[in-house]
């Protein structure tokens, strides 16, 4: 199993619950600029490879975040 502890800058962002996806978005790569904050709907499905670089935000029907968005 991989863990994120070898990976640079912040890795989780559980304030951003909540919030609009692209104002999450937004706000993790200024916060960590070594990611790539991608925006998945609920119920889609990806790739389940662990990369330092990759943060999935969550988004519900609204667009807004609801599952803490961590790097994965």
């Amino acid at each position: 199993m991989s863990s994120d502890s070898t990976c640079q800058g912040k890795s989780s962002w559980p304030e951003l619950l909540g919030a609009e996806g692209k104002v999450a978005a937004a706000t993790i790569e200024r916060e960590n600029p070594l990611v790539e904050a991608i925006i998945v709907p609920e119920g889609s499905k990806v790739i389940l490879d662990f990369r330092c670089d990759r943060v999935w935000v969550w988004v519900d029907k609204r667009g807004i975040v609801f599952q803490v968005p961590g790097i994965g």
